[in-house]
């Protein structure tokens, strides 16, 4: 059974959740991503959201025919592995979830890799930008990694450790032109970005996010402060009447609550803290948009239940429905 949070989605211009399935995974080294949205929208979760919450839900695919990861035939283009592959799929999602938020939906993005960020950030960023010309949107990426590599300083030249860099301009558009879709309008502000749940990051990440300044809370820190405290800082540092996108990616939960992932890290967040972020974010009244990726069904002899169960209590929990067990 589910009830009911308090929340308000004050940002919303009208009751509509918008299901953005971006089903592919071209920008990591392992196959499977692509096929996370497919494993959620057929666990039935939507048809109890849309029952709870009483609001219409559409549901769309990005591509008809995925982009898998290939065997590599063209050299990488400035660092970047299949990156016109990336430039492209990500420049559909963000004109996809763009068309929704600029209507005032809450849009709820499936992945895929997390390459994808591209497309939701920056088509997030556009529409609160035209919708709220005095805001800037604030991002809480919960994730064990950074992804702010840029294409100078990623080692292994995959773009799913990048969409922080793109998203906020830290990476350029290529010389062939990869990427120049992104404007400065699609851009977030490094001073609007929260970090939660680190815990395995490239030293050249830690030096860009020391050296912008960028908010980030280790799972370190969240075993020193308790993920109550932790929320009740990122909440005060966002500060209120903030549009907040949350992107989620489930390798930020330990191993034992989303196996079915392509790059697990040990000592990750506890299911309860996953969905205490997500129903803190909710329950704010700014949060209207949302990421859930890095689920892979095709993982060897991981538990795809439990792992879809794990992500479907992070979604409810944040659009307000929330099982009693938990």
């Amino acid at each position: 059974m589910a009830r009911l949070a308090s929340v308000r989605h004050r940002m919303l211009a009208e009751p509509h959740l918008a299901v953005v399935a971006a089903n592919i995974s071209c920008g990591a080294p392992r196959d499977g991503a692509h096929k996370g949205p497919h494993a959620i929208i057929d666990s039935g979760i939507f048809t109890g959201i849309q029952s709870q919450l009483g609001w219409p839900t559409t549901i769309e695919y990005i591509l008809k025919d995925p982009l898998k990861p290939v065997k590599e035939t063209d050299p990488a283009i400035e660092g970047m592995k299949r990156a016109r592959d990336v430039s492209e799929s990500t420049r559909l999602i963000s004109e996809h979830v763009y068309r929704h938020a600029r209507q005032g939906r809450f849009v709820l993005t499936l992945g895929g890799d997390h390459s994808i960020g591209i497309g939701t950030v920056t088509g997030i960023s556009k529409a609160i930008r035209e919708r709220f010309p005095s805001r800037e949107l604030a991002v809480l990426w919960i994730d064990a990694h950074a992804d702010i590599n840029t294409p100078q300083t990623s080692e292994s030249g995959r773009i799913h450790g990048m969409p922080v860099a793109f998203a906020s301009g830290l990476a350029r558009p290529s010389s062939k032109g990869f990427f120049g879709w992104i404007k400065e309008c699609h851009q977030i502000n490094l001073r609007r970005l929260v970090y939660i749940g680190l815990r395995d990051v490239d030293q050249a990440e830690r030096v860009i996010i020391a050296e912008h300044g960028i908010k980030a809370f280790t799972m370190d820190d969240v075993r020193h402060h308790g993920i109550s405290k932790v929320m009740d800082l990122a909440l005060e540092y966002i500060g209120d009447e903030t549009p907040i996108h949350v992107s989620f990616d489930i390798d930020s939960l330990d191993p034992k609550y989303a196996p079915c992932t392509g790059f697990p890290v040990a000592a990750g967040l506890s299911l309860e803290e996953g969905t205490h972020i997500s129903r803190r974010l909710g329950e704010s009244g700014n949060l209207v948009s949302m990421d859930l990726v890095e689920i892979n069904p095709d993982v060897a002899s991981c538990k795809l239940e439990v792992t879809i169960e794990s992500g479907n209590m992070v979604m409810r929990s944040a659009l307000g429905v929330e099982n009693t067990n938990e």
